[in-house]
């Protein structure tokens, strides 16, 4: 019974060294890329640094799940995205309606102010489902796939929405600068 006991600790402790060794090695290899790819991500060292190490640890908690090491890489980013994505799932914004903002720059001339205005009541015109892309890549930079993951859609129905919604700013632009031609015209 004894020796049964030395064994079962002996195999524990084993397995845990190979794991221990399986993550030091990932971590070694992979670290450096997934930090620039965090990095390129949020933009901000500090932010970076906090979601890789997010990252890894949630790698070190599910290291099992792994069993194709050449697939590492992209488990990683996989983790590296959502770990992202949760920081902004704890934040909470404060919601401002956008017709109650406004933004004075004494350098803006009183025309550029009144296309500014235009700009921003167009937008706002635009309905949720084109208004909501197009916040987030002007608002946040997201790339296409980003606003895909983040608002469950695929890709090229958020592009589409997208250009529609530019398409709609731009004919709005058009048809506003055209009355307001005629007036002064």
């Amino acid at each position: 019974m004894n020796l049964r006991k030395q064994f079962k600790k002996a195999s524990v402790s084993s397995d845990m060294l190979d794991k221990q060794k399986r993550y030091e090695t990932l971590v070694q290899a992979l670290h450096g890329d997934i930090y620039r790819y965090a990095y390129w991500l949020v933009k901000d060292k500090a932010v970076a640094e906090d979601i890789v190490q997010e990252t890894f640890l949630r790698a070190w908690k599910s290291l099992d799940s792994l069993k194709d090491e050449k697939a590492a890489k992209s488990w990683l980013i996989t983790i590296l995205r959502r770990e992202n994505a949760r920081r902004f799932e704890r934040k909470q914004f404060d919601l401002v309606d956008i017709d109650d903002v406004s933004i004075s720059d004494d350098q803006l001339t009183h025309e550029v102010e009144i296309e500014h205005r235009e700009l921003r009541k167009i937008m706002a015109s635009l309905t949720e489902e084109y208004r909501e892309p197009l916040m987030l890549q002007i608002m946040f930079g997201y790339s296409g796939d980003e606003i895909a993951a983040q608002l469950n859609l695929n890709k090229n129905t958020v592009m589409t929405r997208l250009f529609r919604a530019r398409s709609q700013i731009k004919e709005a632009l058009e048809k506003s600068n055209d009355n307001r031609e005629r007036k002064n015209g």
